[in-house]
């Protein structure tokens, strides 16, 4: 069974970064095979990871669904075999992992048989890899319609700000909703200033309200400009010198929750 990482926060957070730099740690540890899922309908990941996408889960769906409430729907092939055939379609494989973009969400119905379908076909390919990351929108919408598959680690990002950590706790309250489906989740707060020695860190008030909304805050990431530049040339963000403060900071806190260690060493 795969160890699925799913990344989630509101807009502008730098969730998208925190998804692309950790497929990237965990294809330059050689642990497994990957498969990236982008979940988030503003479709960044592939940008990120320097990647084209050309078909993504949401339009190959409504073609299978529309051709069978027209009757058009003659491939000779069941349902299932449909949707794993679109999935495979859709998927783009690189040497170091393979990436599956859903798309725009789904429409009205999104419980019916169809997408029964389309979670049992994901599932059944993400259980051929090792580890599947999930690039999330905020409200979790693909955890909570099941139409991805449950969830090992949970990594909430937050940029410094108290409206930002407040949204934040609305996640993790979905996250109590969902239950057992996630089964660790963790804060990340992210573009933190940093103190005289460069290292990240939360102003006094902004770590009181992490107290006080009871936030399991896993670590702090820097604001770093290479990232800036990075956007603002195009450039994928996996292309980040090793040695760049937020590639630094990232790997040391997900040394702490991976299941291997810095030296590879399972846990």
């Amino acid at each position: 069974m795969a160890f699925t990482i799913a990344v989630a926060g509101k807009g502008g957070t730098g969730k998208t970064t925190v998804a692309a730099l950790t497929i990237d740690y965990l294809a330059r540890m050689g642990k497994g095979s990957i498969l990236a899922i982008d979940a988030d309908p503003s479709m960044n990941l592939n940008l990120a990871l320097g990647v084209e996408v050309e078909e993504t889960i949401g339009s190959g769906r409504e073609e299978i669904v529309g051709g069978i409430r027209t009757g058009q729907y003659n491939l000779g092939l069941d349902k299932q075999q449909a949707f794993r055939l679109m999935i495979q379609e859709c998927l783009v494989e690189t040497e170091h992992f393979d990436l599956l973009a859903m798309g725009r969400p789904e429409g009205p119905g999104c419980y019916c048989a169809p997408n029964h379908l389309l979670r049992q076909s994901i599932d059944a390919l993400a259980s051929s890899y090792t580890f599947v990351v999930i690039d999330n929108e905020a409200g979790l919408e693909h955890i909570s319609r099941r139409t991805t598959r449950d969830v090992d680690l949970l990594f909430v990002i937050s940029d410094p700000t108290v409206r930002g950590l407040v949204a934040a706790q609305r996640v993790f309250e979905l996250v109590a909703e969902l239950g057992s489906r996630v089964h660790r989740a963790h804060l990340i707060v992210n573009r933190a200033p940093g103190d005289t020695n460069g290292h990240p860190q939360l102003a006094p008030e902004l770590a009181n309200k992490v107290a006080e909304l009871q936030l399991p805050l896993l670590g702090v990431l820097p604001q770093d400009p290479a990232v800036a530049q990075w956007d603002v040339l195009g450039r994928p963000l996996i292309t980040l010198p090793p040695d760049t403060p937020l590639r630094q900071h990232l790997e040391a806190l997900l040394t702490q929750v991976l299941p291997f260690g810095q030296d590879g060493r399972q846990r």
